[in-house]
């Protein structure tokens, strides 16, 4: 149910606020005192707390335990500070450490945020206090090489073992010239496939037991069921697993660090190839944390447009998941009839954006280009077509007894371990949870829409995610059909200086204008120094951008929050004691990319 929080922030987005006066800040000043923290002002709509070292397992072991409890860690990285000019007023610190937390009860969020000297690159392990924490504390340490005292596994996580140094670093090269030419002598090749091998004593299993020896199966990188340069090191016991570890980093090609030397404009283009199936899906947060550190107010146009582009977007990724879900399952029609239903999204996206798969078409406070002449006839065509072709895939094969035998009851969890995990989306809702970011905080104008959010009975399996998959996309088709009769009239850019580009007619009219247009086009908008932060609903899950500006025509730290890596990470404690066969459906209904894990 919605909670008796408010929906819409007070303030608007852009204002720079400390959230002083948020219930949570009292609640931590009490318990630690005021000298215990520091609050920094900052523009991502949440409480953003520094606290010392030694009080952080406390800090965020009362959040989890609270009344109306922070019981999601959301999200957790690391920032090299050293490099920042405009640092007012914070904390001294080399290296940052930042705790997002997320509570369901209260909708709402809170930041904790760690200094440390680069002399004592260290924090204690929260694994005890949320186990998603292992996998984001690995990668905050390959990746700026801070150390997790008592971390269980402490091993690199997306870079091969044999890696030398840490990329997030600012003194490490953001560009393949500043290395030396690469060489693969055979020496190099044998250590790299020696450090492939899997040792099964290095996590902490056993080979045998008393009476017979366990199987080590490798599933993938390259298996089709995996869906992706994905593998999975099953322990077997017969066709029973007993226990597995997901190995990713397979597709990594480092989107956060390609950020600190592109424009905040020509950042854009990566945002649609994070998650490759979500298209504008995936700008959405972005181009709204760019705005809100810019100030910029989109017209009511833009917003439409943007919702309209996004859903036809979420419609094109779920026919695949659930077309390749019953393919996992056995069944092999629906994927041709799934890719020609896609088809029709496309022509549609295309005459609208002159793409298909990555238009990159939105804008820092706009779109790229006005809604063409004919859209209307194109979505409408669309729109007739899809909801008597959503009913024959739940008719021919979703209520088919076979599949619903496979899936049925399969890799099940409840809300408390999906909250445990970080698991958004479909994922969680099925668990009875009806968070819905477009719902609960809405953006781009979902407030001013009619539509529902599926949720589930109370117990997350392989059939009831697939199911609430169907039931978002006649939600999506709703929302859609709202945008077709209601399009408003206006102009598809915000009036702001720090749009990209102004106005062609004004930059031929005035000079100032003209200067502006040079300079963006040349060198890109310089954003206002400080920090912004937007989650939206994607197509996985909950996806956003933590972006940090320093007053320059860069991102000076950008953090990309997937729903594909939270939900991998959860794989062994739901998959333990099924059949590999069932890891199969559980893994063709996580819905999931590669490159959404790995960034």
């Amino acid at each position: 149910m919605m909670t008796d929080t408010a929906t819409q922030p007070a303030n608007p987005p852009w204002q720079t606020t400390d959230h002083r006066d948020d219930p949570i800040v009292a609640e931590l000043m009490q318990q630690f005192g005021e000298q215990a923290l520091y609050l920094q002002p900052t523009r991502t709509g949440m409480p953003v707390l520094w606290i010392a070292r030694e009080h952080i397992k406390d800090c965020l072991h009362f959040l989890k335990t609270r009344s109306k409890p922070y019981s999601m860690l959301y999200d957790m990285h690391g920032v090299d500070e050293r490099q920042r000019t405009h640092r007012e007023q914070l904390p001294a610190a080399d290296y940052t450490v930042f705790y997002h937390l997320l509570s369901i009860e209260r909708n709402s969020d809170v930041m904790i945020k760690v200094a440390l000297d680069e002399s004592s690159l260290e924090l204690p392990t929260i694994t005890s206090i949320f186990a998603n924490a292992n996998w984001y504390e690995r990668e905050t340490w390959e990746m700026f090489g801070i150390v997790f005292k008592g971390h269980p596994n402490l091993r690199r996580l997306m870079m091969p073992q044999s890696w030398e140094g840490h990329p997030l670093r600012k003194d490490y090269p953001a560009r393949a010239t500043e290395f030396d030419p690469f060489e693969l002598t055979r020496q190099k090749e044998d250590l790299e496939m020696e450090s492939l091998t899997f040792k099964p004593e290095e996590w902490g299993m056993e080979r045998s037991n008393e009476n017979e020896d366990y199987m080590f199966l490798n599933l993938g990188p390259n298996h089709p069921s995996a869906h992706g340069a994905f593998r999975i090191v099953l322990q077997l016991d017969g066709e029973e697993i007993k226990d597995c570890v997901p190995d990713i980093g397979y597709h990594h090609r480092g989107a956060e660090k390609m950020a600190e030397r592109q424009s905040w404009h020509s950042y854009i283009p990566y945002t649609d190839r994070i998650e490759y199936l979500g298209g504008c899906v995936n700008e959405m947060p972005y181009i709204l944390a760019v705005e809100k550190l810019a100030g910029i107010e989109v017209p009511q146009r833009v917003e439409v447009i943007r919702v309209m582009l996004s859903e036809l977007f979420r419609i094109n990724s779920h026919l695949l998941y659930i077309s390749t879900f019953i393919q996992d399952v056995g069944a092999m029609t629906p994927v041709f009839f799934a890719f020609t239903d896609r088809q029709k999204i496309y022509d549609v996206v295309e005459a609208i954006t002159g793409f298909r798969m990555h238009p990159a078409w939105f804008r820092i406070g706009g779109v790229a280009h006005d809604l063409p002449r004919g859209w209307e006839g194109l979505l409408k065509e669309f729109l007739d077509w899809m909801p008597k072709r959503l009913n024959e895939y739940v008719k021919a094969a979703l209520q088919n007894s076979v599949l619903k035998g496979r899936s049925q009851g399969v890799a099940s969890y409840n809300a408390k371990e999906a909250l445990e995990w970080g698991v958004t989306g479909a994922g969680l809702r099925a668990t009875g949870i009806e968070f819905d970011v477009r719902k609960w905080r809405p953006y781009s104008g979902y407030e001013n829409f009619d539509f529902e959010i599926p949720i589930g009975g109370g117990i997350s399996d392989c059939y009831n995610r697939v199911m609430l998959k169907v039931e978002e996309i006649r939600q999506s088709l709703k929302i859609l059909n709202q945008c077709l009769r209601n399009m408003p009239a206006g102009p598809f850019k915000a009036d702001h200086p720090l749009t990209t580009p102004p106005p062609k007619e004004r930059a031929l009219q005035h000079i100032e204008t003209l200067i502006t247009h040079f300079l963006q086009v040349s060198w890109g908008p310089v954003m206002p120094a400080n920090e912004s932060f937007q989650m939206i609903e994607a197509t996985k899950g909950i996806n956003s951008y933590y972006l940090t500006s320093d007053g320059s025509t860069t991102s000076y730290r950008t953090r990309v929050r997937t729903p594909s890596f939270a939900h991998l990470q959860q794989i062994p404690s739901v998959i333990r004691g099924s059949l590999v066969s069932d890891l199969i459906v559980y893994l063709g209904s996580i819905d999931f990319v590669m490159s959404d894990v790995d960034r």
